[in-house]
Protein backbone atom coordinates (compact mmCIF):
# COMPACT_ATOMS: atom_id res chain seq x y z
CA UNK A 1 0.00 0.00 0.00
CA UNK A 2 0.66 3.60 -0.18
CA UNK A 3 3.26 4.87 2.24
CA UNK A 4 0.70 8.30 2.70
CA UNK A 5 -2.12 9.74 1.64
CA UNK A 6 -2.06 10.91 -1.96
CA UNK A 7 -3.34 14.36 -2.43
CA UNK A 8 -4.38 16.52 -5.86
CA UNK A 9 -0.81 17.42 -6.31
CA UNK A 10 0.57 14.01 -6.04
CA UNK A 11 -1.73 13.08 -8.90
CA UNK A 12 -1.02 15.94 -11.13
CA UNK A 13 2.35 15.34 -10.42
CA UNK A 14 2.31 11.87 -12.21
CA UNK A 15 0.25 13.33 -15.39
CA UNK A 16 2.99 16.07 -15.68
CA UNK A 17 5.78 13.86 -15.59
CA UNK A 18 4.22 11.92 -18.02
CA UNK A 19 4.75 14.29 -20.56
CA UNK A 20 6.85 13.85 -23.61
CA UNK A 21 7.29 17.51 -24.52
CA UNK A 22 9.43 16.23 -27.52
CA UNK A 23 6.18 14.45 -28.56
CA UNK A 24 4.39 17.32 -28.81
CA UNK A 25 2.65 16.42 -25.14
CA UNK A 26 1.40 19.56 -23.61
CA UNK A 27 -0.89 19.68 -20.34
CA UNK A 28 -2.46 22.96 -19.59
CA UNK A 29 -4.11 23.73 -16.23
CA UNK A 30 -7.20 23.15 -18.12
CA UNK A 31 -6.16 19.67 -19.31
CA UNK A 32 -4.83 18.55 -16.47
CA UNK A 33 -8.14 19.35 -14.10
CA UNK A 34 -10.08 17.12 -16.52
CA UNK A 35 -6.80 14.39 -16.17
CA UNK A 36 -7.75 14.53 -12.36
CA UNK A 37 -11.07 14.31 -12.78
CA UNK A 38 -11.40 10.89 -14.29
CA UNK A 39 -8.40 9.43 -12.15
CA UNK A 40 -10.79 10.39 -9.14
CA UNK A 41 -14.04 9.37 -10.61
CA UNK A 42 -12.49 5.91 -11.89
CA UNK A 43 -10.55 5.08 -8.64
CA UNK A 44 -14.16 5.60 -6.60
CA UNK A 45 -15.53 3.09 -9.11
CA UNK A 46 -12.89 0.74 -9.31
CA UNK A 47 -11.55 0.84 -5.91
CA UNK A 48 -14.62 2.17 -3.78
CA UNK A 49 -12.14 5.10 -1.84
CA UNK A 50 -11.33 8.71 -3.36
CA UNK A 51 -7.50 8.99 -5.18
CA UNK A 52 -7.03 12.41 -3.42
CA UNK A 53 -9.11 14.53 -0.28
CA UNK A 54 -9.66 17.81 -2.17
CA UNK A 55 -13.26 18.13 -3.54
CA UNK A 56 -13.64 18.84 -7.47
CA UNK A 57 -16.08 21.65 -8.08
CA UNK A 58 -18.34 22.31 -11.24
CA UNK A 59 -16.86 25.12 -13.36
CA UNK A 60 -17.98 26.84 -16.07
CA UNK A 61 -14.91 24.80 -18.27
CA UNK A 62 -15.90 21.64 -16.45
CA UNK A 63 -14.64 19.94 -13.22
CA UNK A 64 -11.90 21.37 -11.52
CA UNK A 65 -10.03 20.79 -8.39
CA UNK A 66 -10.04 24.97 -6.79
CA UNK A 67 -6.26 24.31 -4.99
CA UNK A 68 -5.20 22.91 -8.04
CA UNK A 69 -6.16 25.41 -10.13
CA UNK A 70 -4.63 27.95 -8.09
CA UNK A 71 -1.24 26.44 -8.09
CA UNK A 72 -1.10 26.24 -12.24
CA UNK A 73 -3.50 29.38 -12.61
CA UNK A 74 0.10 31.86 -13.45
CA UNK A 75 0.54 29.46 -16.53
CA UNK A 76 -2.73 30.38 -18.09
CA UNK A 77 -3.53 28.46 -20.89
CA UNK A 78 0.34 27.84 -21.56
CA UNK A 79 1.38 24.40 -21.02
CA UNK A 80 2.95 23.95 -17.37
CA UNK A 81 6.38 22.55 -17.27
CA UNK A 82 7.70 18.86 -16.80
CA UNK A 83 8.28 18.53 -13.58
CA UNK A 84 12.67 17.83 -12.79
CA UNK A 85 12.20 15.39 -10.39
CA UNK A 86 9.43 13.16 -9.42
CA UNK A 87 9.06 10.33 -6.83
CA UNK A 88 7.58 7.68 -7.96
CA UNK A 89 7.63 5.72 -4.70
CA UNK A 90 4.52 7.57 -3.12
CA UNK A 91 2.21 5.55 -5.80
CA UNK A 92 1.48 1.81 -5.12
CA UNK A 93 1.30 -0.31 -7.86
CA UNK A 94 -2.85 -0.19 -8.23
CA UNK A 95 -2.48 3.71 -8.03
CA UNK A 96 0.08 3.58 -10.91
CA UNK A 97 -2.05 1.39 -12.71
CA UNK A 98 -4.92 3.41 -12.83
CA UNK A 99 -3.01 6.84 -13.30
CA UNK A 100 -1.37 5.29 -16.34
CA UNK A 101 -4.88 3.99 -17.82
CA UNK A 102 -6.12 7.40 -17.36
CA UNK A 103 -3.58 9.07 -19.09
CA UNK A 104 -3.22 6.45 -21.91
CA UNK A 105 -7.11 7.05 -22.33
CA UNK A 106 -7.62 10.54 -22.19
CA UNK A 107 -3.68 12.33 -22.15
CA UNK A 108 -4.96 11.87 -26.12
CA UNK A 109 -7.26 14.78 -26.04
CA UNK A 110 -7.22 18.45 -26.15
CA UNK A 111 -8.09 20.34 -23.23
CA UNK A 112 -11.08 21.91 -25.36
CA UNK A 113 -11.92 17.90 -26.40
CA UNK A 114 -11.38 16.82 -22.63
CA UNK A 115 -13.86 20.14 -21.69
CA UNK A 116 -16.35 19.33 -24.18
CA UNK A 117 -16.51 15.56 -22.82
CA UNK A 118 -16.92 16.80 -19.36
CA UNK A 119 -19.81 18.99 -19.95
CA UNK A 120 -21.66 15.42 -21.69
CA UNK A 121 -21.72 13.76 -18.50
CA UNK A 122 -23.74 13.87 -15.50
CA UNK A 123 -21.37 14.47 -12.74
CA UNK A 124 -20.56 18.43 -14.08
CA UNK A 125 -23.88 18.61 -15.90
CA UNK A 126 -26.06 17.73 -13.04
CA UNK A 127 -24.35 19.91 -10.33
CA UNK A 128 -25.16 23.62 -9.63
CA UNK A 129 -22.14 25.93 -10.87
CA UNK A 130 -19.49 26.59 -7.93
CA UNK A 131 -20.51 23.27 -5.82
CA UNK A 132 -18.97 20.09 -5.28
CA UNK A 133 -18.97 17.27 -7.65
CA UNK A 134 -20.14 14.60 -5.00
CA UNK A 135 -18.10 10.95 -4.57
CA UNK A 136 -21.25 9.28 -4.84
CA UNK A 137 -22.34 10.73 -8.23
CA UNK A 138 -18.72 10.46 -9.75
CA UNK A 139 -18.77 6.79 -8.21
CA UNK A 140 -22.33 6.09 -9.14
CA UNK A 141 -21.69 7.56 -12.92
CA UNK A 142 -18.02 5.98 -13.56
CA UNK A 143 -19.26 2.53 -12.25
CA UNK A 144 -21.33 2.76 -15.30
CA UNK A 145 -18.80 3.48 -17.46
CA UNK A 146 -16.65 0.85 -16.09
CA UNK A 147 -19.35 -1.64 -16.38
CA UNK A 148 -20.10 -0.86 -19.92
CA UNK A 149 -16.70 -0.93 -21.08
CA UNK A 150 -16.31 -4.43 -19.61
CA UNK A 151 -18.80 -5.71 -21.60
CA UNK A 152 -17.94 -4.68 -24.71
CA UNK A 153 -13.74 -6.24 -24.05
Amino acid sequence: MRSRTLSCYDVAQYFLAQMDEDAGDLISNLKLQKLVYYAQGFALALHGRPLFPERIEAWTHGPVVPELYRKYKPYGSDAIPCPSEADFSIYDAQTRDLLDDVYAAYGQFSAWKLRDMTHSEPPWRDTVPGQEIRHDHLRGYFATRVARESETA
